[in-house]
């Protein structure tokens, strides 16, 4: 019995949309650690606790409200779509493909057998790439997702934490969700590490619930390795950015 692997690799997309739930709840998790439990209450002590816990929970806040709305607008947006049929145009050579098509970039089938005259007097076609899979032309820098099954235009990767393709159309967003992210957490990790500090002696002395222990120790760890991690493709897709180049294209070289 013949395997088909596309299948497979579209079976992923249940997968991420478990990912969807567990950043639903590291984000539960770590706002009532740091807001509820930690720094909110701080804010009825007065002088410079007052002030530091209300600096926290104010940037918190902020840093939280980005995040969401650029993980939204990443999962939501479309990464970049290959218009149906797809072919080049004249003025197309060496033009680099956009996330905004419009109906002057792209002719119909018929009209994929224009050619354009060279200064040697010679005429030739444009290189017309052709995706087998979805029977259409492929633009420059356009890659097939084998979990989408679509092509996708200035394809990065496949992002199993947003149920999506990153692409030309939401690489922004992309980019900023991993800005504000790295920032939240790692505002997150400063804010619960004097609690982490003290979490044996809390533990030794009964001080805290054992839940509310449980959820500070998670939330920091939790927030430590997404922190390091992010701040990992923050730094990666930085340099990618400079370059002008994708992961897949700085993959294959």
């Amino acid at each position: 019995m013949d395997i088909n692997p596309f299948k497979i690799c579209s079976g992923l997309k249940v997968l991420g949309y478990f990912m969807i739930l567990l950043v639903a709840a590291i984000i539960g998790i770590s706002y009532y650690a740091v807001v509820i439990l930690t720094w909110g209450p701080q804010l009825l002590r007065g002088g410079f606790h007052s002030f530091l816990g209300f600096f926290i929970v104010i940037v918190s806040h902020i840093l939280l409200i980005l995040s969401l709305w650029s993980y939204l607008m990443v999962v939501f947006n479309d990464p970049g779509s290959v218009p149906e049929n797809w072919r080049p145009i004249l003025s197309e050579e060496n033009v680099e493909v956009g996330c905004s098509m419009t109906s002057s970039d792209y002719v119909a089938p018929e009209a994929s057998s224009s050619s354009w005259a060279t200064s040697d007097g010679l005429e030739r076609r444009p290189p017309v790439a052709y995706c087998i899979r979805c029977q259409n032309g492929k633009p420059p820098r356009c890659h097939h997702c084998s979990v989408c099954q679509r092509c996708v235009l200035k394809m990065d990767h496949h992002c199993v934490w947003i149920v999506n393709c990153v692409g030309a159309c939401n690489y922004k967003f992309f980019l900023l969700f991993l800005l504000y992210s790295f920032l939240g957490t790692t505002l997150d990790t400063l804010a619960l590490l004097p609690k982490f500090i003290k979490f044996f002696d809390d533990a030794k002395n009964h001080s805290s619930s054992p839940g509310n222990l449980a959820i500070l120790f998670l939330a920091f760890v939790l927030n430590l390795a997404f922190s390091l991690s992010l701040l990992c493709f923050v730094v990666m897709h930085t340099s990618l950015l400079l370059s002008n180049t994708t992961s897949i294209e700085e993959i294959s070289g």
